[in-house]
């Protein structure tokens, strides 16, 4: 059954792209502790057994070295400090690979899953968080539910993978009391780290079903409602109402600019009954004739309106209208009308100096 949206509606949608990128920002990723878990174990252990006699070796030189120069340490509160700091100093330096191997396995375990996210909003107080009731639920949630099971069977398994292993080795550890201390040491050592790597198997098998499992509730979590969906592709794309409003000022102001045009025009061509083309040209700065205006019906009307207040030509030649028409605006003529074109233009202008010549 799909979840349902605070909102209202079931949450049967794939989650979008935006909608990936606005959970990333808020720091709501798929990340798995059990990962870092497992990874700092196995990699611990894993180092802990090639370092360990490094670290052996230099904590017998460090104790032996105590040892030696039992007068110098009289007991005062001054030795008392001094030694306890000497002792921290060289217990960090000898530990210091390790630290650093916990650093940087933690850091790599999370760009692992997550990749590299850098992000202040899971920090920023949120009233929500303080409220009892959603407190409430979430204590008693699903993925409440998951932890506390995965808690209790990791320690249970943990549990009786230690046990089963120490009771295989009982018989043995029975003839401890005749060997040397080291001996003991050694197989106490053994048993150890046989008993971690059966845990970290054990954490590895765990921390690969606990990622699947986040991937999974964080994909349906990401899911989203069909209004959801519509209210998104509005925010991206635009409210269709507002992108018609947008449109309709553009052509408003696309249609003014043209119209201005008009009285420098040097003849209106046109159709009868529903087109108007404006042509303009200037022999000093054009090489061929340009459209400055063209409209069809009313807009074609208030073309011839506005030639006939600005005693522009009107020209009625219906096939080269509707070829003049098919063009872009400010676009010269192509070469296929300059005849046509010329010839009207020559028409004009001999209309003009015809006025001229009686005015």
């Amino acid at each position: 059954m799909a979840e349902e949206s605070p909102t209202g509606g079931e949450k049967t949608e794939s989650p979008s792209a935006k909608r990936r990128a606005d959970f990333r920002k808020k720091g709501q990723v798929a990340q798995s502790k059990e990962i870092q878990t497992a990874a700092l174990f196995t990699f611990a252990l894993l180092f802990w057994i090639f370092y360990m006699p490094n670290f052996w070796e230099g904590l017998t030189v460090l104790i032996s070295g105590i040892w030696r120069n039992p007068t110098s340490f009289h007991g005062t509160p001054s030795d008392v400090i001094n030694l306890s700091f000497f002792l921290v100093k060289e217990l960090a330096v000898l530990l210091l690979p390790l630290f650093l191997l916990v650093v940087i396995i933690g850091f790599f375990s999370s760009v692992f899953q997550i990749g590299w996210l850098f992000t202040t909003q899971p920090l920023a107080p949120d009233i929500t968080k303080l409220n009892p009731v959603n407190g409430f639920a979430k204590m008693f949630s699903l993925r409440s539910l998951v932890d506390l099971v995965k808690s209790i069977v990791k320690v249970a398994v943990i549990g009786w993978v230690a046990y089963a292993t120490v009771y295989s080795h009982f018989d043995e550890a029975m003839i401890l009391v005749d060997t040397s201390v080291n001996a003991a040491m050694m197989f106490m050592a053994r048993v150890a780290v046989l008993i971690l790597a059966k845990v970290c198997g054990i954490l590895i098998l765990i921390a690969a079903i606990d990622f699947l499992y986040t991937r999974h509730e964080m994909e349906e979590k990401m899911k989203m409602t069909k209004q959801e969906v519509k209210e998104e592709f509005k925010e991206m794309e635009g409210d269709p109402y507002i992108k018609s409003q947008i449109r309709r000022i553009q052509q408003e102001m696309a249609k003014n600019r043209m119209m201005s045009e008009v009285p420098e025009a040097d003849v209106i061509i046109t159709n009868p009954t529903h087109l108007s083309v404006a042509i303009k040209y200037d022999t000093a700065s054009m090489d061929a004739p340009v459209v400055v205006a063209k409209g069809a019906d009313h807009v074609a009307m208030r073309i011839r309106e506005l030639a006939r207040e600005n005693d522009i030509p009107i020209i009625e030649n219906p096939p080269v209208a509707r070829l003049l028409h098919k063009i872009d605006l400010g676009a010269v003529i192509p070469e296929e009308l300059f005849k046509a074109v010329a010839e009207i233009l020559a028409h004009v202008y001999s209309l003009k100096n015809n006025t001229q010549k009686w005015n």
